[in-house]
């Protein structure tokens, strides 16, 4: 290994730490709620409470960890992530948790979550520059990684729920947590501005740069924002089916595996077929990345991703159709992530990715904590197979739009920001990933 590649190496390693124990507090969470609570919109209500401060972190952190520094402020999200994921088993196990500290230490977690990571995307295209690694390439093989996550976090999970408990899997999470923030403090050098401007191909950081105000800054995040019309799509795109993804994660699949098939080993396979099929996916795209094109992969592949997995939850009995149906959809959102991460990282300048990638991230995920509370309400109110089934149009009808709307082709041209318009504070486009899935 090249020593130029070895921070990359590190991120790689300390993100795939943390997203096994992430993966398996998405099984364990919502089916600790939901014993504890008996309710399935209490247990929406704690994934909305977990997902509200993660998207306001998203969306007002950009400039902060732009002063304190992305490594540093990912180290500190990681430890501040593990007590408060651990305090949630400690505080139950000794009979103090009631369902008010519950939602209080799941929204500190979210919030730390939120700047951990933002932190990690501003950190990453830097290591990717450094290890002389193509764009598209480092983004799939990072997709693959949380791909990887999911699939030996979720059905892991699943068997130690049955095995150990709930409260003893978020235990474990919380360790991960640790796990990660020191090996990214041991692998990753610290950078410091003037090794940022030295290497940057922007405009080098001038006194008023440094001067900016906090407002100015998220301004200015907002100003390079507005001016293409392509992400708007996507923002939206990302929007819905985000907010479906949180309620399918959060409510519907939990329910479907506590009362139709009675098994949390069933909830833990259902994600884990999906993260197969997207880690075989993203093996595959991985190869092939830069000599497809992007519009192709990435329209084709969403389609097929989302309203399937729905549909199947709410008109299918045999199990191992559901998992082939969920299996397929892996493969095909394979390339997703990948496209909108290299499209986004090659975009924005460095000194503003912070910021831009903070408020994009948030705007995309903004439909994620709504998610998780529609999802308990549709539950209650529609009962399972309907609610799935209404998830299912939305998700259907927001894929359909790069077949109808030219503006998608975008994808497949290469990046060309327009011209800095007149501010103190420059502006200009920008992607964000899909969700994690």
């Amino acid at each position: 290994m090249t020593r130029n590649r070895r921070p990359l190496v590190g991120l790689l390693v300390a993100e795939g730490i943390s997203l096994v124990g992430s993966r398996m507090s998405m099984v364990a969470l919502p089916w600790f709620a939901l014993l504890v609570t008996g309710s399935a919109a209490r247990t929406g209500l704690v994934a909305f409470a977990e997902m509200l401060p993660y998207v306001l972190a998203c969306a007002l952190g950009g400039p902060l960890i732009d002063r304190i520094g992305a490594r540093r402020t990912s180290i500190v999200a990681d430890l501040g992530s593990a007590v408060a994921v651990a305090a949630v088993p400690l505080l139950h196990l000794a009979g103090a948790l009631d369902f008010g500290t519950l939602l209080g230490l799941v929204a500190v977690a979210g919030l730390l979550r939120g700047f951990g990571d933002t932190a990690k995307r501003v950190v990453f295209p830097e290591t990717v520059a450094a290890a002389e690694i193509p764009m598209t390439r480092a983004t799939s093989l990072h997709d693959g990684l949380s791909r990887l996550g999911t699939l030996l976090g979720a059905p892991l999970a699943g068997l130690l729920i049955a095995i150990l408990d709930a409260p003893l899997v978020l235990l474990l999470d919380a360790a991960t947590f640790l796990l990660s923030a020191a090996v990214l403090a041991a692998a990753v050098p610290a950078r410091d501005r003037a090794d940022r401007t030295e290497e940057s191909t922007v405009e080098p950081t001038t006194v008023e740069d440094e001067q900016e105000s906090y407002l100015s800054a998220l301004r200015g995040g907002l100003r390079y924002l507005r001016r293409d019309r392509l992400v708007h799509g996507i923002v939206l795109m990302l929007l819905v089916t985000n907010l479906a993804d949180a309620a399918y994660t959060s409510v519907l699949t939990p329910v479907w595996a506590s009362e139709v098939i009675r098994s949390s080993t069933a909830l833990g396979l259902l994600t884990a077929s999906f993260a197969l099929g997207a880690v075989l996916g993203n093996v595959v795209f991985t190869v092939v990345a830069d000599r497809v094109p992007r519009f192709a992969v990435f329209a084709v592949g969403f389609l097929l991703a989302g309203a399937p997995r729905f549909v199947a939850l709410a008109l299918l009995d045999r199990l191992w159709v559901i998992y082939l149906i969920s299996f397929v959809a892996g493969v095909s959102v394979a390339a997703v992530n990948p496209i909108l991460g290299a499209v986004s990282f090659e975009r924005i300048p460095e000194r503003l990715r912070a910021r831009v990638l903070g408020l994009v991230h948030a705007a995309a995920w903004a439909g994620i904590p709504l998610g998780g509370l529609l999802g308990g309400l549709a539950v209650q109110e529609l009962r399972l197979p309907v609610a799935c089934l209404v998830f299912a149009v939305a998700y259907l009808l927001v894929t359909l739009m790069p077949f109808v709307m030219p503006v998608w082709r975008g994808l497949d041209r290469p990046p060309t920001p327009p011209a800095e318009p007149a501010a103190t504070t420059p502006a200009g486009p920008e992607l964000t990933d899909a969700p994690r899935r």
